[in-house]
């Protein structure tokens, strides 16, 4: 758990929610389907646990090759393993490793973005069977925090239309993560 303020975490997490539900309400940025769209009120979320607020150990790998990240399609985005994050949850300890999509690296929106695909176990269950995301930035020293409040699903589990990257199996944590979006019904 950190010190952050409990009232300010859970604006900055309401306000998220709400911009979720503002994009999927969009016609035209949603990954709804017409039908699905047409029927879709908001998101499901966790209830905000500060327990999934956590501040991890970054570790640069610097020496990593590009490789071609699988996808739900025949799409096979080029990606790099930027780092190593080390973090506890609960009293147990985790590992997961964090990606930089090389063709955002050229955009200046996205030059620092990271990439980090997880599964745990509520995949199947209340979330998403394919896992989920977190978007992180390249932090300025050796550690980041986490916030997995802010965890979302993959657009294709919205909508089979869309290619989406498959989490590596060494980004699996064995723990409910109870936080961020639930599965779409």
């Amino acid at each position: 758990m950190l010190s952050v303020s409990a009232t300010a975490q859970e604006e900055n997490l309401e306000e998220f929610q709400r911009d979720m539900n503002e994009k999927f309400s969009d016609p035209d940025r949603t990954p709804l389907s017409k039908d699905d769209l047409a029927q879709f009120k908001k998101l499901d979320f966790f209830e905000i646990d500060s327990a999934f607020l956590v501040k991890a150990h970054f570790l640069r790998t610097p020496a990593e090759a590009p490789f071609k990240m699988e996808t739900t399609t025949n799409r096979k985005p080029v990606y790099v393993k930027y780092g190593e994050l080390y973090f506890s949850i609960k009293g147990k300890d985790f590992k997961l490793d964090v990606f930089q999509n090389q063709e955002l690296i050229s955009d200046p929106e996205y030059y620092n973005y990271l990439f980090l695909p997880f599964t745990d176990l509520t995949n199947g269950e209340t979330t998403y069977s394919g896992g989920r995301y977190l978007d992180l930035r390249i932090p300025e020293g050796d550690s980041i925090f986490l916030n997995f409040n802010k965890a979302y699903n993959p657009y294709c589990a919205y909508n089979g239309d869309f290619s989406c990257p498959i989490v590596p199996a060494e980004n699996n944590l064995e723990i409910a993560v109870t936080a961020g979006v639930k599965n779409f019904n």
